[in-house]
């Protein structure tokens, strides 16, 4: 009689890493189609409510209503943005921003209906960041969240942030500089010490609920800042995290959509956009600022388009592409055809996908602006402006 055992072990450690994989694999395919429909979707939302508050002086319980309606889009496509990270990644579309009042903001609503309470230690003189504001958004969510499940009687969850300056090796895996530190604190049962190592880990969780890709996917966000976070936790004395962001001296930028009307201007805009409701709305807003505006489904009928205007003499003055078009010429392959075209011509980028790297370095990818989706009046005013004022290459 012949006998053969074989171990197998580490074979079936490859199966199931393998589809773990595939499987974070389809849900990105499937995270990436949602946020991008569902931000087309916002465009139209959005654009509208921000038209509409341009239209005259509104009755004071009409604008609450438009405003009201505005933020509730806005936190909606902090959601896609959450969804397109935590399945993706992505290259962080960073500007100057304060973080005071999106840590205020972002904690009460990650803890709304819950039996938490919060205090607050923020100093008014709290520095600046250069972050993604969504994808920073989403770890100080996740961390806040994380507190309030480690308390399921009850507790308070302490948000505080700091200005810092980090020595060498001062704090591992940190360069020395200036540094904004935000952390996040419950009085929950804290972390067993045989669990420290793995609490950053994909998958790893000690929740029913629980998913193990909050921190981890926190944790990948922090780093791709420049920053760090760590952990603190003792038996029955909870546990902190702390978020580390470089500093930025650089002045700080302000967005948003309000209600005051933008500066009319003339020209010729094309707009191009698989989605009908884009191309209306976005229509309706370049109208209402004073442009000409044309449309075109994909990149193979815009440029057959602008070429056209060319030879009337009447050439468009800019051009708004979606970056990504099922089963047609999308931004990044219909710019290059432009730039043959017309070398001098001024191409705008917009996209649901916030995370692509052409999002983050339109320039480098023979853009001249991006916007981003979903995009209010300001919002589409401030970057068409900013292209018909510049040349390509000044």
């Amino acid at each position: 009689m012949l006998a053969v055992v074989r171990d197998i072990t580490q074979r079936k450690e490859m199966e199931e890493e393998l589809a773990r994989v595939q499987k974070l694999e389809s849900l990105a395919l499937l995270a990436g189609g949602i946020a991008h429909d569902f931000n087309n979707i916002l465009t139209a939302v959005l654009s509208n409510i921000s038209l509409a508050r341009t239209y005259g002086d509104l009755k004071e319980e009409i604008a609450d209503m438009l405003h009201n309606a505005e933020t509730a889009v806005l936190r909606a496509q902090g959601l896609t943005g959450q969804l397109l990270t935590f399945a993706r990644g992505g290259v962080p579309v960073k500007r100057v921003l304060g973080v005071s009042q999106l840590l205020r903001d972002t904690t009460r609503f990650a803890l709304s209906g819950s039996n938490v309470r919060t205090e607050f230690a923020i100093p008014d003189d709290l520095r600046h960041v250069e972050a993604d504001e969504g994808q920073i958004g989403q770890v100080i969510q996740n961390l806040v969240i994380n507190a309030e499940q480690a308390m399921p009687e009850g507790g308070t969850v302490r948000v505080r942030a700091e200005n810092v300056t980090v020595g060498q090796d001062e704090v591992p895996n940190l360069s020395p500089g200036n540094y904004v530190r935000i952390s996040v604190e419950d009085e929950g049962c804290g972390i067993a010490p045989k669990h420290m190592t793995k609490v950053f880990d994909p998958f790893f969780t000690t929740k029913e609920k629980g998913r193990g890709l909050g921190l981890a996917t926190s944790f990948s966000i922090v780093k791709r800042h420049g920053g760090c976070i760590l952990v603190q936790s003792e038996a029955d004395g909870g546990t902190a995290f702390h978020v580390y962001l470089p500093a930025s001296d650089l002045p700080l930028e302000t967005q948003g959509s309000g209600a005051k009307s933008p500066v009319a201007c003339t020209g010729r805009i094309l707009v191009v956009d698989d989605e009908q409701t884009v191309r209306k709305s976005a229509g309706d807003v370049l109208k209402r600022l004073g442009f000409e505006v044309a449309f075109a489904e994909d990149g193979e009928e815009g440029t057959a388009l602008y070429r056209a205007a060319m030879g009337e003499g009447r050439c468009f003055d800019a051009v708004i592409m979606d970056l990504t078009i099922p089963g047609g010429m999308g931004g990044a392959e219909a710019v290059a055809v432009l730039r043959e075209i017309d070398p001098c011509a001024r191409v705008i980028v917009s996209s649901g996908y916030s995370d692509h790297p052409v999002m983050a370095d339109c320039r480098g990818h023979g853009f001249d602006g991006a916007v981003h989706k979903p995009f209010g009046v300001k919002d589409l005013a401030q970057v068409v402006h900013e292209v018909l004022g510049t040349r390509r290459g000044s």
